[in-house]
């Protein structure tokens, strides 16, 4: 399958393919988060056999092209937070108009899809700011309406820079990526200190990374872990790259392990009253930001 690296159509259907291959690589928690799963565990864990071509495709492209120096280019280019300042009625609009007919497990608008997650999170009684976490965490993929290509957007993140672990998914197609003809960047801890902590560390680039800067000044240290790093599976899940860890982390990544199921299997087909709950979600938003957020 041949495919532009520079095309924003990218080989996904749309964006939220890549969260239903996640979901069919950890379904340990679909039990406990939906009612209507009709598949048992074991019929998850051949993932290599059953993952689709198109989520492959998207892979191949990820790991071939995430370097250190488009990391680093990207972070020039979006950090400077001058793209457009929007609230949060303005981003869910903007977000809504990613949303995709052929997603095949909710035809829900992204307002709609937010707002289950975030309810979720509330019924179960967490403080607010983890409520307005799980609203806006997914905010940072408008880098696909600014112009970028999906696998500059989302997909499992990882360090650049040191040597590749192979607890991230498809770790086979790094061989093609040209860091990895780079001595320097292929030892156990790369251009980094043992221990320096992931906040020294350059993650492949996406709407993680991307949310975390637009909101660092004004969440607690809890939901920037989640924001950052929840689609950091080779640590969270797999616990890969420990040798970058510092004592934050080995702390705060345990709030990423509680907010992921949140995440991951809160969709459902009963819709969220978006009218009903507008008024407590704006109040929300300007506890904790200004009317507008720079992104």
């Amino acid at each position: 399958m041949s495919q532009d690296p520079n095309s924003t159509s990218g080989p996904l259907h749309d964006l939220e393919q890549w969260e239903d291959d996640l979901r069919n690589r950890y379904p340990e928690e679909i039990g406990q988060w939906t009612s209507d799963s009709t598949k048992q565990a074991d019929q998850f864990r051949d993932y290599a056999a059953t993952v689709k071509p198109e989520v492959r495709e998207f892979y191949r492209l990820n790991h071939r092209l995430q370097t250190l120096d488009f990391v680093r280019q990207k972070r020039r280019e979006y950090l400077t937070l001058d793209k457009r300042k929007m609230g949060l009625w303005d981003g869910l609009e903007f977000l809504n108009t990613l949303i995709d007919d052929s997603d095949p497990d909710t035809s829900l608008p992204q307002i709609e899809h937010l707002l289950q997650t975030a309810e979720a999170i509330r019924r179960d009684g967490h403080p607010r700011w983890f409520v307005l976490t799980g609203l806006i965490h997914d905010f940072g993929k408008v880098l696909c309406l600014f112009g970028e290509p999906q696998w500059a957007v989302v997909g499992d993140t990882f360090p650049v820079g040191c040597r590749y672990s192979d607890k991230v998914v498809f770790s086979e197609f790094f061989a093609v990526n040209p860091d990895a003809e780079v001595a320097e960047y292929q030892t156990e801890c790369g251009i980094y200190r043992p221990g320096c902590g992931l906040d020294e560390v350059l993650m492949s680039w996406g709407h993680d990374e991307y949310m975390y800067h637009v909101v660092k000044h004004y969440l607690p240290l809890e939901a920037l872990y989640m924001i950052r790093y929840h689609s950091f599976y080779a640590a969270h899940r797999e616990s890969a790259y420990q040798q970058l860890w510092n004592d934050q982390d080995r702390h705060y990544l345990r709030f990423v392990q509680q907010f992921n199921p949140y995440d991951l299997y809160t969709k459902a087909a009963v819709r969220p009253n978006v009218q009903e709950l507008r008024s407590y979600y704006e109040d929300l938003w300007t506890e904790f930001f200004p009317d507008q957020l720079a992104f």
